[in-house]
């Protein structure tokens, strides 16, 4: 939980430093550029997933050749689309803009961001590969380090960079670079440290293999699909939002931060298990998957019950981290009731798509999730005209909690193909 919570905070404190200069230009410029890197390398979210499926089956079958190959396949994926979003760079920054359409005074301002970030995508990508697998193989001390150190680096180049050298956009831009590139190194040696070399050098053909490259790409379409979907839902989002004003724009981005936080925070539960679901397949037992599934949503529920009992009454005390502009928070306060509503309505299919990743059967996650963002779509058609910014934020509700929904309606199907000699019945 501590590990995925660190990933958030990166973000939120990019928002936190910019969301003190005088104007919310700014911090809407850095909504739009976090929203541009998000949509590209969440469509790449599966690297850091599907590699933690893999590699934790690999790992609960004790085959150390599998789990060279488990990070050496998506790893060669990472390094060639992060080459290919550096010299693609200039049209997918004006296909952004376009598309979003902010205030110019804004896309100013996330142009700087764009120009100096892109450089980092290899190694951002790369980092996603090298992150998943360490998880996967049950190495999270090794993968907490990893992320708290990238984060607490941009943390204070950023905090450095804007407030004493006065860089503003840029110094956010160049923080979150610097610290991308420090952690692909940090995590290649880490990697080092846990799997002997000779399992890295395996030959070509070996990592190339069809039956399992195929596999992997299967598992990969579909989690490229649910992201696809994910990221439609938060362009359409930051769009609306947009086109409501620059102060909203920047509550929004505050809002959603907040957001973050808390599905992060959510997210630990998803990565264990992940892990241990993974990890019970590799070892063919049902009784580490039963009790998985049981626990990880019994402790999403309570957290959810947590984090929003903390955000009802610290509200005024956290926003005012995010931001001392009187106007941003005065919409903040409007809208934050429907943050807190996010974790019961998500928290579930948080965890299940934990679960079903962690058997690498991504189907059900990709059909959910494209329910989800037609449900999304039809809220937004109805609520928006009339309620606008609240009718928003339900449509994004409304969201989160069809996923929940429509991934549980699957689970009994997955225990069925997993342990069929158990019965198949719902896990209790």
């Amino acid at each position: 939980m501590i590990s995925t919570l660190s990933t958030p905070l990166l973000g939120a404190v990019d928002t936190a430093v910019v969301g003190r200069l005088s104007d919310p230009a700014y911090l809407g410029g850095v909504a739009v550029g976090t929203l541009i890197f998000n949509t590209m390398y969440w469509l790449l979210g599966f690297l850091r997933v599907s590699t933690s499926g893999f590699s934790a089956q690999a790992h609960g079958a004790n085959d150390p050749r599998e789990m060279g190959l488990a990070l050496l396949r998506p790893a060669m994926i990472a390094l060639a689309m992060g080459l290919v979003f550096i010299v693609l760079q200039k049209p997918i920054k004006q296909a952004s803009f376009w598309m979003i359409g902010a205030e110019p005074s804004v896309l100013e301002h996330a142009e700087s961001y764009v120009d100096i970030r892109i450089w980092g995508a290899p190694f951002a990508l790369l980092n996603y590969t090298i992150l998943g697998w360490l998880m996967g193989m049950s190495r999270i001390k090794a993968s907490l380090l990893l992320q708290i150190s990238m984060n607490v680096l941009n943390i204070v180049l950023a905090i450095v960079l804007v407030s004493y050298f006065h860089m503003n956009v840029a110094g956010v831009a160049v923080a979150t670079l610097i610290a991308e590139v420090s952690a692909a190194g940090l995590g290649i040696w880490l990697i080092g440290l846990h799997l002997p070399l000779r399992h890295l050098f395996v030959r070509w053909k070996d990592a190339l293999s069809m039956q399992p490259m195929v596999k992997m790409m299967r598992v990969n379409r579909d989690l490229f699909i649910r992201t696809a979907c994910l990221l439609a839902v938060f362009n359409l989002f930051t769009a609306y939002g947009a086109s409501f004003g620059k102060v909203t724009l920047a509550a929004n981005a505050v809002l959603l931060q907040i957001h973050f936080i808390m599905a992060y925070f959510l997210d630990g539960f998803a990565n264990a298990s992940s892990i241990l679901v993974g990890r019970s397949i590799g070892e063919k037992n049902y009784s580490v998957y039963k009790r998985t599934v049981r626990l990880t949503g019994i402790w999403g529920a309570v957290a959810s019950v947590i984090l929003s009992a903390v955000l009802y009454f610290g509200n005024e005390s956290i926003i005012s981290l995010f931001t001392t502009i009187d106007d941003v928070k005065e919409q903040i306060m409007m809208y934050a009731s429907w943050v807190l509503l996010f974790p019961f309505a998500a928290f579930w299919g948080l965890q299940l798509y934990g679960v079903f990743s962690g058997a690498t059967e991504a189907g059900p996650v990709r059909n959910s999730t494209i329910y989800s963002l037609l449900i999304f779509l039809l809220a937004t058609w109805l609520f928006t005209p009339s309620y606008h910014n609240h009718g928003l934020w339900l449509s994004f509700i409304l969201f989160s909690l069809a996923r929940s929904l429509t991934l549980w309606m699957y689970l009994p199907r997955l225990n069925r193909m997993l342990f069929p000699n158990e019965g198949g019945s719902m896990v209790e």
